[in-house]
């Protein structure tokens, strides 16, 4: 069928929403490295993470073998709500382009939360709420996921206690102020809340935090709050198995309306939405049946595909979670204060790492002027104003048409549209004002942090 003839948005039906999260660790010939308990460096039970997490999400953390887990009815309900999400062509920046290229995107801030962080909130809130917990403790850097942790605990009565980077509890207070109104605490961290972020404050003073610093806290106050489980928004196999119904969705669209994307391309931080868009395409690659590029982009302030080493590393700063094997810039690396608070994670997920350490997946770093130049002619062209963190995977799409009209290629390029950025408005006036700066760290810089990775055999 000719793509010329495909709707503006492509939708699912109601009753075409995927009714599974699927599990890409499944049909990984190599799979991801267990988690580590940093004190015996064997690989973590159900019983060492029963203190930190739920019950559920322990056994989805764990299971590399089941493809497909059914959404509970109470899940699909709250889905049902804004989900399927909308599939776009981007016409309008491919006129503008002048490129031959095909460009979709999928389209994940159509929610109060405003991105694609809703999906996995609202199911570790159920497994939290199922379990009967009180609350539940997380970290949040731009602010999406406090936002949407704080909407999925509200929807199911539990109490929520956010750590938000301080950077980006001073940059962004309306983030903040959403995540009151529904009723989450929110603390600048690190803070003198918690033993760690004491600690932190000490050997950085006046530090403006990091993702690994405010995990550090919501875990130390998870574990020592009678009634409390820690969650996080990235990073851990549960979460990326959550996200699968962005890529789920995605497939199902292109299918129906015979589109084979040949590039997909997300942004990368922990690698949840860059891990949702592209499992069920991965999956077709690692089984051999079909085959896609896929590109993450981070970055150039946070590089830790393209200048972190793969190793066993802490997944927080404060060294008292688990290790994980991931492409790593060290757990003491604080990235630059920059605006794409959701990217400024010194690692990336055990799944997504063990993809790109096996070849099947390309990484590039990029500039923050060029992010938000990209992002200021999407807006201009397609009427969203992208967030920062999701203008990384418009600048590389840009790029990638652009080589199109060079070679004259018709590739169809298919990328995550993460969220919106209407509350990333201090951003984008320093870009507009010519005060964004583009730091990039020395060699030297990363060293340090690397040279202090843990040793494990």
């Amino acid at each position: 069928m000719s793509t010329e003839k495909i709707p503006y948005k492509i939708y699912l039906e109601e009753n075409e929403m995927p009714k599974a999260w699927y599990n890409l660790r499944a049909d990984m010939k190599n799979k991801p490295a267990p988690l580590l308990n940093p004190a015996t460096h064997e690989p973590m039970s159900a019983k060492d993470l029963a203190p930190v997490f739920c019950d559920e999400l322990i056994k989805q953390e764990l299971d590399d073998t089941t493809p497909y887990f059914p959404i509970p009815d109470e899940i699909l309900d709250f889905y049902k709500m804004y989900r399927p999400s909308p599939l776009v062509r981007a016409y309008c920046l491919e006129k503008a382009l002048g490129t031959p290229a095909k460009i979709y995107y999928k389209f994940e801030g159509n929610n109060t939360s405003g991105s694609h962080k809703l999906n996995s909130a609202i199911a570790q809130a159920y497994y939290a709420k199922k379990q009967g917990l009180k609350g539940v403790t997380t970290e949040t850097g731009a602010g999406q996921w406090g936002t949407a942790l704080a909407m999925a605990c509200a929807y199911f009565g539990l109490d929520c206690k956010v750590y938000m980077v301080k950077v980006s509890y001073e940059q962004k207070p309306f983030r903040r102020e959403v995540m009151r109104t529904y009723g989450a605490s929110v603390t600048p961290s690190p803070s003198m809340e918690t033993n760690v972020g004491r600690k932190i404050l000490a050997e950085h003073p006046g530090t403006t935090g990091s993702l690994g610093c405010a995990i550090s806290e919501a875990v130390e106050k998870a574990t020592s709050t009678e009634g409390y489980r820690y969650v996080l928004g990235s990073v851990l196999n549960q979460v990326l198995l959550h996200q699968s119904i962005i890529g789920l969705e995605s497939k199902a669209a292109l299918d129906k309306y015979g589109v084979k994307p040949d590039i997909i391309i997300g942004c990368a931080g922990g690698g949840s939405n860059l891990g949702g868009l592209i499992s069920p395409f991965m999956g077709e690659k690692v089984r051999g049946e079909a085959d896609y590029r896929f590109i993450a982009v981070e970055p150039a302030s946070c590089p830790s595909f393209t200048r972190g080493n793969f190793a066993y590393d802490f997944c927080d700063t404060g060294m008292v979670c688990p290790l994980a094997k991931m492409y790593t810039l060290g757990s003491g690396f604080i990235p630059s204060a920059s605006h794409a608070g959701g990217l400024r994670y010194h690692g990336m997920s055990s799944v997504l790492s063990q993809l790109y350490h096996d070849g099947l997946m390309e990484a590039v770093s990029v500039l923050q002027t060029d992010v938000f130049r990209a992002a200021e002619e999407f807006a201009r062209v397609e009427g969203i104003l992208p967030a920062p963190e999701s203008s990384h995977a418009i600048k590389v799409a840009i790029d990638e048409a652009m080589k199109c009209k060079e070679t004259g290629e018709e590739k169809t390029i298919l990328f995550g549209l993460t969220g919106t950025g209407y509350f990333d408005m201090l951003a984008y006036q320093k870009f507009h004002d010519g005060k964004m700066d583009d730091y990039v760290p020395t060699d030297a810089e990363i060293n340090e942090s690397l040279d202090k990775l843990p040793a494990v055999d």
